[in-house]
């Protein structure tokens, strides 16, 4: 019987920097292939893989320590603004192995905010390799971590709209300490920035008046509390107002609303008092911390979009 040798196919980091350096020096591939006791398509593949095109090597973006787990840094400015991308445009789901799969949707269209959020999986997840892949209409952002439920414990199976979702402590405290940035993932997900406009006749001339409006829309009761309660903390003079999405509903004299859309009117004649007010009714008497409701368990093969 003939023996085959056995080749190793994982090197040691070692052995792979050893023969890029032969490589730098001008050795051949087969002699450098020769040295280190691999195949010559080997040696090809290392130089094209880790010297053309610069690709990390080993599996470390598999194993980051976890801020929560682990009690590892956490880049908070980069997490709140990630956390308001999916609580608008993101979900989770189980993998193979126990990994999960964190995945933001955005329009194709919009390529620098597609690598931006790219950039904030990266600040978040260190080493990690965030990838895209194209939908109708659509760009998928996908990163694989196991312990995006650790960061993200708002998953839960099905729509969070449908569901209670809860927002422990120390999420809350760093949106305390970011507010901006947290509203910027809101509104690049589920919000949009148009022009408002009025005319109005002073001193017998007609006079033109323009100043911004971001809207956020979004079914959950609890994701525009949230909101309402990071405007609150950027003081930003704004009047919100609600509106249902069955339709406009005009209570008893009162102005039509809908219960799923945040108004921000931008203006300094808006009045603090109206603003908190609407963001009283809109907390519907729930502080943001205090609503924490643990996940149920999710089994192997199933998805969650909390």
């Amino acid at each position: 019987m003939v023996q085959r040798s056995v080749m190793v196919h994982i090197r040691p980091d070692e052995v792979v920097a050893d023969a890029l350096r032969d490589s730098d020096a001008g050795m051949r591939d087969a002699d450098n292939a020769l040295k280190h006791g691999v195949a010559v398509k080997t040696i090809r593949r290392w130089r094209r893989l880790y010297q053309r095109r610069g690709v990390p090597r080993g599996q470390s973006h598999l194993s980051a320590p976890c801020p929560r787990c682990d009690q590892a840094a956490m880049d908070q400015p980069a997490y709140a603004e990630l956390f308001g991308w999916y609580l608008g445009d993101g979900h989770i789901t189980l993998q193979p192995r126990g990994v999960y799969g964190l995945h933001i949707f955005n329009d194709a269209k919009y390529v620098g905010l597609n690598e931006h959020v790219m950039e904030l999986m990266r600040r978040v997840k260190p080493g990690g390799r965030p990838h895209t892949r194209q939908k109708p209409g659509c760009v998928v952002i996908t990163t694989s971590w196991k312990h995006w439920p650790c960061l993200f414990p708002q998953l839960g199976p099905g729509r969070k709209d449908l569901r209670v979702l809860g927002m422990e402590t120390w999420q809350w405290n760093v949106v305390e300490a970011y507010p901006a940035d947290f509203l910027r993932g809101l509104f690049h997900s589920d919000g949009c920035r148009a022009n408002n406009w009025t005319q109005k006749t002073i001193g017998g001339r007609l006079k033109r008046y323009d100043y911004p409006r971001w809207q956020f829309t979004n079914n959950s009761v609890e994701i525009r509390a949230w909101c309402c309660e990071a405007l609150d903390l950027i003081d930003a003079l704004a009047a919100v107002e609600l509106e249902d999405h069955l339709g406009l509903h005009a209570g008893r004299g009162g102005p039509a609303r809908r219960a799923d859309r945040a108004q921000v009117l931008r203006r300094q004649g808006v009045q603090r008092d109206q603003r908190s007010r609407i963001t009283r009714e809109v907390k519907e008497g729930v502080s943001p911390p205090s609503r924490y409701v643990a996940p149920p368990a999710v089994t192997a093969g199933a998805s969650a979009t909390g």
